[in-house]
Order: structure tokens, then sequence, then C-alpha cells
């Protein structure tokens, strides 16, 4: 009996992908955004670049990730700084800039892919490049590509960006954030934590949307445990955190009766080394939704991370063996009561910047910082 060589093949483990494009020797890759739109994108860079190994991967990013890829991620071999433009970087726009970058590149680029949101500011922006191929996300009103993934906001980042890979033939090979750090990064982080003795508990209060922080005392709840159990704590952030990372290093010094030793305050200047050879080192994440969470996660750190609950479908890490998240169920601003689970263009953000988040209690955050610190099967040090 004959059989259909279609309803033969295996099922594919992921959205099917398209056929690869012929001739493809250089790929941009638009995301722009803070370090935790960086750590989305990696397993979308990953499988581009298997399927397309003598391909140059350029990623079209922020100065941040300018810092951080090079020398830690293999499938990228190099970042080119995104000019300041509508909807692509924040800042004073400058069309000088922007023409200047597009007469570098255009015209380089076989295969675009664009991962950067919806597409009203993003898809022209990329269209600029003038390559062969262009893929991306769009939403209805966003200029069309040669292959397009309709956007919805509700789905997470990182299957996003795999789908949107698939477009351009690309299969996934991994499915979460990895990031190797440096000989250097890992010298730096044995240097900030050589003080503390005991599991290494790494704790950074910080979020770039306000609505996302937990209480800080809270934060020091869980320190001043952790130290008293015979741990080692460091608090991390940068400037931004400076004043309340100190706050909560404080705390929890006083909480635990601890000498200054066990609970070392590293936040206002760390470099990327440092804060990326801290998180490594760690044995334990304790935070936010936030960048450096996505950070540790991406280097192997277990993490113990508070979420509101919309944020977990966009950004939440896919397994719980080593990543646990308490969940805040707020739906509706504290303040103004107007719905929160809407979002961009549905309902924009009422303005109350009161956290959405205090209703994860502190026990709750601290048996899983406990339960991961038990079971974690690499040492500090590592």
């Amino acid at each position: 009996m004959l059989t259909d060589p279609e309803a033969a093949r295996p099922a594919a483990a992921f959205a099917t992908p398209h056929r690869p494009f012929d001739g493809v020797r250089s790929i941009a890759v638009l995301r722009g955004g803070g370090l935790g739109d960086l750590m989305f994108a990696v397993p979308a860079l990953e499988a581009l670049h298997a399927t397309y190994p003598g391909a140059e991967i350029v990623l079209l990013g922020s100065p941040l990730h300018a810092e951080v890829l090079p020398g830690r991620c293999a499938a990228v071999h190099r970042v080119e700084v995104l000019p300041v433009a509508a909807g692509v970087r924040d800042g004073e726009p400058d069309p000088s800039a922007v023409d200047a970058f597009f007469s570098r590149l255009a015209g380089s680029v076989d295969l675009a892919v664009q991962v950067h949101g919806g597409g009203r500011n993003s898809n022209p922006f990329l269209k600029r490049l003038g390559a062969r191929h262009t893929v991306g996300t769009r939403t209805e009103d966003a200029e069309p590509l040669e292959r397009a993934l309709h956007y919805v906001y509700y789905q997470h980042e990182v299957i996003r960006a795999l789908e949107v890979a698939t477009l351009a033939g690309a299969a996934p090979v991994s499915l979460e954030p990895r990031i190797v750090p440096t000989r250097e990064d890992l010298r730096a982080g044995e240097a900030a934590t050589a003080a503390l003795t005991g599991p290494v508990l790494a704790v950074h209060p910080g979020a770039t949307d306000p609505r996302r922080r937990w209480a800080p005392e809270r934060f020091a709840e869980i320190a001043a445990k952790h130290a008293s159990a015979g741990g080692g704590v460091v608090v991390i952030g940068g400037e931004a955190e400076a004043e309340t990372a100190a706050r909560i290093a404080g705390l929890a010094r006083d909480a635990a009766g601890a000498e200054a030793g066990s609970v070392a305050l590293r936040a206002g200047d760390l470099s990327i080394s440092e804060l990326v050879g801290i998180l490594a080192t760690a044995d334990v994440f304790a935070g936010n939704d936030s960048g450096p969470r996505h950070l540790a996660q991406a280097v192997g750190t277990a993490t113990a991370s508070v979420y509101w609950f919309g944020n977990l479908i966009n950004a939440g890490p896919l397994e719980r063996g080593r990543h646990r998240v308490q969940l805040a169920w707020t739906t509706h601003c504290p303040v103004c009561g107007r719905d929160a689970t809407q979002v961009g263009w549905t309902a924009e953000h009422c303005g109350h910047d009161v956290s959405f988040v205090d209703d994860v209690p502190a026990a709750s955050v601290w048996e899983d910082v406990a339960s991961l610190t038990a079971r974690t099967p690499l040492p500090h040090g590592r």
C-alpha cells in the first residue's frame, strides 16, 4: 500500500517552518529595547544561526546590547547600535543619524528580520535596509513584509520571536535564552562575593515599570532570612536602584543581626561584566520581572521571581524546576480602577505608577528561595 509522504511526515514540534531563503549571506535582526528584550530574542537568533550557518548575523539593537552580546553569544557576529527614531529607540530624534545609519547598511543585507513590536514604526524602518527578503510581526495597520506573523500582544516574547524565525525557515534549537559568561565575568563575580559564606542569594529590587516592583521591605525580609540561615546575600542594582538597594541591605543586616559581611551591597556602579559575573556565580536570584532577572536565567542561575500575572504570559520563565514565580492577580489600577488587562492601543496606561504586585506575600517568595537553595546542583563559584 502506498503511503502519502506528507501524511507520514512527523508533526512539527513547533510552528512548521517555511522554506529557507536561498543565497542568504547576511542577516539583520531588529530588536531594540532593554536587557530583557534582548534575552527574549536570543533563541530566535540561535535558530537563524543554525539554519544559515554561513551567514553573518547582525543585531540592530541598543547600546546596552552592544555591551552584553560580544563574546557571550555565538549566534551574533556584531551589533549595530540603532539611531534614535520614533518607535525604534527612545530619545530626541536625529534624522541625520538615521540617514547615516542606512547609508552605511542599506543594500548589504539579504534577510531582514523584525522582532521589535507590532511593526507600525519598525516595519518601515526595517524596509529601508533594502533587504532581498523581510520577515516579522505586524498589526493590521502596519506595513506588510514578505512573510509576516499577525501581532497579538498576549504571547510569550520568546515564542513570538521564534515564530518569526520560522517564517525564514529557521526551526527552534532552544526555548530559553542562553548567555555564556566570559572568564573575566566569572572572576568579577567571584571577587564581588568572595567575602560571603554559604549559598549566595543575589537580590535585585528594580524593574523598568514601577508597577512591577515589589516592596523593598519584603526583599529585605527575604535577604535577612537567608543570611540568618547561614547564607550570603549580595544586593545589586544600577544607578536607578542604588538607594533602594542600600536600604534593603541595611534592613537585612539589622534584621539578621549578622555581621555586615553576610550581606554585601553592589549597586550603582556595576559594570556589565560584574553584573553578568555576580548573576552567574550566585546560587539563587530573587527579584521582579526585570532585565537582570532574565539575564540571571540566561546564565544558568535559579530564580525566584515576583510577577504581575499578565507579564507572566509575555515574559515568564517556561520551566518551574529551577525558575519559580509568585503571581499578583491585580486586574485594575489600585488608584483609579482602570482595567489593566487591556494593552497598548486598546487602553493606554492610566498614569498611576503604583505597585501591582504588593499582594504577593514574602513567605511565598522565601519558600521558593529556600527550596531552590536546597536543591540547586551548582555550588557558589561555578
